[in-house]
């Protein structure tokens, strides 16, 4: 089983990358993140002729996320629990295959002072007290999706970020590691435990081309799913077309 994530900075924008990408690779799930758009203008027809069906939580010009998938699910949340009042669309989840799969995409943090600080911190409270709660149940769980999180030193180039980036933030930091102390296991890190597997570069300053980069998109799995862990890695080639966006997929693959 195949499963995917990618920031596409703009699905409208990045309609013909992900139909390639899913032609190339033919995931099962694929979990979008930064779509930028409603749902009724999601292209969800142009992926429908591929054999994928679209499952989306919009918002007009800014987040946004969707799952594409070729086989059946049930969308269980369309908004990470806990706070009613927060309607920015951030997080899908879905049933499949035995497994829960959340897609989401967290705050940066970096914007709106001290107020968006805190709203990434509560957020990542959020997340760790609905991942508990699914972990207290034994649910097969993968939590995967651009976290805006560098977890520790090695997951970004030298001299990339202040030391008050909120990626980087001790508390930001901390946050990420009581995900994985509830019992989670970063993929990419178990297949690659050391070394560079950035998956996001800056469209500034030639940081592509310098290799540059950040590691900040994730999958997180409980440990019934980890032990089924095969691959894991960013597919690097996208960040290397036209247009392309600033983040790359990242792929895991479980075997059955």
């Amino acid at each position: 089983m195949k499963i995917a994530t990618w920031n596409v900075n703009s699905i409208r924008s990045r309609e013909a990358h992900v139909r390639r990408w899913l032609e190339r690779v033919s995931p099962d799930l694929l979990f979008l993140q930064e779509i930028k758009c409603e749902a009724p203008a999601f292209p969800a027809e142009s992926f429908a002729a591929l054999g994928y069906r679209a499952e989306v939580v919009g918002q007009k010009a800014y987040n946004g996320v969707a799952v594409l998938s070729r086989i059946p699910v049930t969308v269980t949340h369309r908004a990470l629990p806990g706070d009613e009042a927060d309607v920015q669309a951030r997080y899908i989840e879905v049933a499949a295959a035995g497994l829960t799969v959340g897609g989401l995409y967290l705050p940066n943090g970096n914007s709106g002072g001290d107020e968006g600080y805190r709203f990434k911190l509560a957020w990542m409270d959020r997340l760790i007290a609905h991942a508990r709660s699914l972990l207290a149940r034994d649910v097969p769980l993968v939590l995967t999706g651009d976290y805006n999180v560098c977890p520790t030193d090695e997951d970004l180039a030298p001299g990339t970020l202040g030391e008050n980036d909120a990626l980087v933030r001790p508390p930001t930091r901390a946050r990420y590691r009581a995900l994985q102390w509830l019992g989670l296991t970063d993929a990419v890190r178990a297949v690659q435990p050391h070394g560079t597997a950035y998956t996001f570069w800056d469209y500034q300053g030639g940081s592509w081309q310098r290799d540059r980069g950040l590691r900040i998109d994730h999958a997180l799995l409980s440990p019934e799913v980890a032990e089924r862990l095969v691959s894991a890695r960013p597919d690097r080639r996208t960040r290397g077309e036209e247009q392309p966006s600033d983040h790359v997929p990242v792929l895991i693959e479980l075997s059955e």
